[in-house]
């Protein structure tokens, strides 16, 4: 069953079309890694379905509710992000909130949770993303990869349909990346529907479920880790695979 729909997704910067009448399926419990070219689409996907960006064209349906994603209309952009979180590169937390408050904050604010079950919440959230011993800690006292980790636990307290990270790993320093991918790979297997963009080609191969890769705009290869990574049909993908030493085969090397 289809917990998103996209159909006709087209965003332009001028004359520059960055994504070209997108058509996309997110089926629930899916795990889609959105791989490519720089300056292909991949985060400008990721911001146009969450109304960060304003596309020319295109719809979305989730839950049921099918939004105009070039609406103006404040209701229908607040609906839309009822059912969607982002996780950005840079954390984005309150600096002068805790751990435990900047989770707490959209369950007070939006959802209009009691501030007692919202805590509950929040602390459940930290503690599964190894962060239960900093709910005191504000941003500045905490790692790159443990602000990260906060960041994670307030987008799933919001139970939304489809959690979206836009390159989540990339601020870090290299040694804090793997903290961050474990607790993905966790939200991942506790049945979450995620897209994500990144560049860790091996995580995605081991934990999406299903790949896309763009290219000018445009959904080029759609499909498992093993199609995509083992048996690549697209010209442009498999080149793409050897540049980052993703595809071992000598009839393609550069």
């Amino acid at each position: 069953m289809s917990v998103v729909e996209i159909r006709g997704l087209c965003k332009k910067y001028g004359s520059n079309v960055v994504l070209d009448h997108v058509d996309l399926d997110i089926e629930e419990g899916d795990v889609v890694a959105i791989i490519g070219p720089s300056g292909t689409g991949k985060s400008t996907l990721l911001r146009s379905i969450n109304l960060l960006e304003k596309p020319e064209e295109g719809t979305i349906r989730i839950n049921n509710k099918e939004i105009n994603l070039t609406t103006r209309s404040a209701k229908e952009k607040l609906e839309l992000r009822r059912y969607t979180e982002m996780v950005f590169q840079q954390f984005n937390l309150f600096k002068n909130r805790t751990a435990l408050e900047n989770v707490m904050e959209g369950l007070t604010v939006v959802k209009k949770i009691k501030k007692s079950e919202a805590k509950r919440i929040a602390e459940k959230q930290l503690e599964k993303v190894g962060m239960g011993d900093r709910l005191t800690h504000y941003p500045r006292h905490l790692s790159g990869g443990q602000q990260q980790r906060v960041a994670i636990a307030r987008a799933l307290a919001m139970e939304p349909k489809l959690l979206l990270m836009d390159e989540p790993t990339s601020a870090l320093d290299p040694e804090l990346v793997s903290e961050v991918l474990v607790t993905i790979k966790k939200a991942a297997t506790e049945g979450n529907t995620i897209l994500l963009v990144t560049h860790e080609m091996n995580f995605v191969k081991n934990v999406a479920n299903r790949i896309i890769f763009l290219e000018n705009g445009k959904i080029v290869a759609d499909g498992t880790p093993k199609q995509i990574f083992d048996n690549p049909d697209n010209e442009r993908l498999k080149e793409f695979l050897v540049k980052i030493h993703m595809l071992e085969n000598t009839e393609y090397a550069i």
